[in-house]
């Protein structure tokens, strides 16, 4: 367990990590930053008791289960509260978006709750959200990645779409024949909807955010690809958690990373995107109805493959890891599936 925790744990502090098989679960420990434990009190608060008061939700599966479960983790990674079998939410990410519980609520109730040790739990890390009914990624809107591209700063943002089949979890491996080459990455925050949002104004954008995630947009930029070589299966990683808008502290102020192989590639803040993500959201719903679940991709740093000298692209058996301020962060390795 100590592997997950470390990914899911808030990266303006340290990370998370959730249990896996053993050969990962040691590969991935050496990801944990170790913090002493504070002994729990009597007292039956939140904080007290290990769960941080800020929303973090993920999905898993127990082992030996085929049904998925929700919870609820603490900050540092250490402490989770399961939601779907001892409250009416649901254990589905989706549904429970669409539940729209009050979140205040939610957070009174989680105090009586059984609290769990990560590290006791044996459990498989799913992606928090799977079958949303539009993904829709930024091009070009960070000042450095038109710069590295050497295009003038565009008026209005340019979108490309990614489909569900593409989305895969937090520590799942990425799947890409060494037919294929050019294979690019590049990670973004990730905007997931919480409700049905249709002609919104900047101002109010925000209000239909449910939450935020890391993504890494995994795209194949060899000649002739299929839908502009974004749609392949496992080529969208997301997780490791879903953090609820009511407790991001400022979404237009945090680090965001890339690395392979421990170097790192891509390292940016959000404060330099072109288009705010209440502009984004504004600027999609004159276009089409948005509902809960949807996921907005809101951009990518300089530092991508493609416009490194020499070029830099992924191969198999390349790690990255994408870290986002307090979202945690996802270590992905390229694999051939055909080997």
């Amino acid at each position: 367990m100590n592997t997950y925790m470390g990914l899911l744990r808030n990266h303006g502090r340290r990370l998370w990590t959730l249990r896996m098989d053993r050969r990962s679960f040691l590969f991935f420990q050496q990801h944990r930053l170790h913090h002493p434990v504070t002994t729990p009190t009597p007292t039956p608060t939140v904080e007290r008791r290990g769960i941080d008061p800020k929303c973090r939700f993920m999905q898993y599966r127990r082992s030996n289960e085929t049904f998925k479960r929700l919870a609820m983790v603490s900050e540092d990674g250490s402490k989770m509260v399961e939601l779907s079998s001892l409250t009416c939410a649901s254990p589905n990410m989706q549904d429970f978006i669409q539940q729209r519980y009050a979140m205040d609520n939610l957070l009174d109730s989680v105090q009586y709750m059984k609290v769990e040790d990560v590290d006791a739990v044996d459990f498989q890390l799913l992606p928090p959200i799977e079958c949303p009914s539009k993904i829709i990624a930024v091009d070009c809107n960070y000042l450095d990645n038109c710069d590295e591209q050497h295009i003038s700063i565009p008026r209005e943002p340019a979108f490309h779409v990614k489909f569900s089949n593409s989305i895969t979890g937090a520590l799942d491996p990425i799947k890409a024949p060494h037919s294929m080459k050019r294979i690019d990455y590049g990670c973004h925050l990730a905007v997931v909807i919480g409700k049905k949002c249709r002609e919104v104004t900047p101002k109010e954008a925000l209000n239909y955010v449910f939450g935020f995630m890391v993504a890494q947009d995994i795209v194949t930029k060899e000649r002739n690809a299929v839908l502009g070589g974004h749609t392949l299966d496992t080529f969208l990683p997301v997780g490791p958690i879903i953090l609820h808008r009511c407790h991001m502290p400022d979404v237009n102020n945090l680090w965001i990373r890339t690395l392979v192989n421990g170097e790192i590639r891509q390292s940016g803040n959000t404060r330099d995107m072109i288009f705010k993500v209440d502009f984004l959201i504004h600027r999609l719903s004159h276009c089409l109805t948005l509902y809960p679940g949807d996921v907005i991709l809101t951009g990518t740093p300089a530092g991508a493959g493609a416009y490194q000298k020499p070029t830099r692209f992924l191969k198999p058996g390349d790690l990255i890891e994408s870290e986002i301020q307090n979202l945690g962060k996802m270590c992905n390795k390229v694999i051939n599936p055909y080997v």
